[in-house]
C-alpha cells in the first residue's frame, strides 16, 4: 500500500495535520506494523489534494506557520475503499536487526551480546505497552490486528530468551573454529 492510501486511511479515523498522521505511525495504532515519514507523507498530502481525495483547513497559530489540518472527501473514502478491496502485497519484515545478527559471526562477542539483548529488550517493552493498552471501545479490526501484533511481540520475546546462550555459543565456536591453529612446527 502506497503513501497516499495510507494518509487516506488514517484519514478515515478523523481529521487530522501532517504532523497528527506522522504521529499514528510512531506511537499510535500502525507503529508495530508499518512507517511512514514525514518526506513522505507531506508530497502524498499534497498529490491527494491536487487530486480532490482531501481537502484542507488553515488554522491560525500564535508565533508559528498556520496548521493544515486534513479531511477526506467523498472520493477519498471512495478511492479508500477500493484500495481495501484489492489484494494486499504479501508482508516483508524488514529489520536492521536481523541483518546484523545474519551476520553474528563478524561481529565482536560484546557487540553481538548488547545487538541481542538490545533486540530482545525491545520486545519485552512492546509486549508490556500493547498489554497496558485500553481496549474499551476498540472495534473489532483494530483489536484483532492488535491481539496479532501482541502475539508477534511475544512471540519474539520469548524465542530470543530462549535461544540467547546458545546463539552466542554457537557463534563463539564457529568464530573459534575460523581461526587458524598454529601448526606444531611453529611451536618448535
Amino acid at each position: 500500500m502506497d503513501v497516499k492510501t495510507l494518509c487516506l486511511g488514517v484519514l478515515t479515523l478523523g481529521p487530522a495535520s501532517g504532523y497528527e498522521i506522522r504521529k499514528q505511525f510512531e506511537e499510535g495504532p500502525f507503529a508495530h506494523f508499518y512507517d511512514a515519514s514525514y518526506g513522505s507523507i507531506y508530497p502524498a498530502l499534497g498529490r491527494l489534494l491536487e487530486d480532490g481525495l482531501v481537502s484542507v483547513t488553515e488554522l491560525a497559530q500564535d508565533g508559528k506557520p498556520d496548521k493544515k489540518v486534513y479531511r477526506l472527501t467523498d472520493q477519498g473514502h471512495a478511492r479508500f475503499s477500493a484500495a481495501l478491496a484489492e489484494t494486499p502485497a504479501a508482508d516483508k519484515i524488514r529489520s536492521e536487526n536481523l541483518v546484523h545478527l545474519f551476520f553474528a559471526e563478524l561481529m565482536t562477542a560484546e557487540d553481538l551480546a548488547k545487538l541481542y539483548d538490545g533486540y530482545h529488550h525491545y520486545y519485552r517493552n512492546m509486549v508490556t505497552q500493547m498489554e497496558g493498552l485500553d481496549p474499551t471501545g476498540i472495534p473489532p479490526g483494530r483489536m484483532f490486528v492488535r491481539g496479532m501484533g501482541l502475539t508477534f511481540y511475544k512471540a519474539m520475546s520469548e524465542y530470543l530468551a530462549d535461544n540467547r546462550e546458545r546463539v552466542l555459543a554457537e557463534v563463539a565456536d564457529a568464530k573459534r573454529a575460523a581461526t587458524p591453529q598454529p601448526t606444531p612446527e611453529a611451536a618448535e
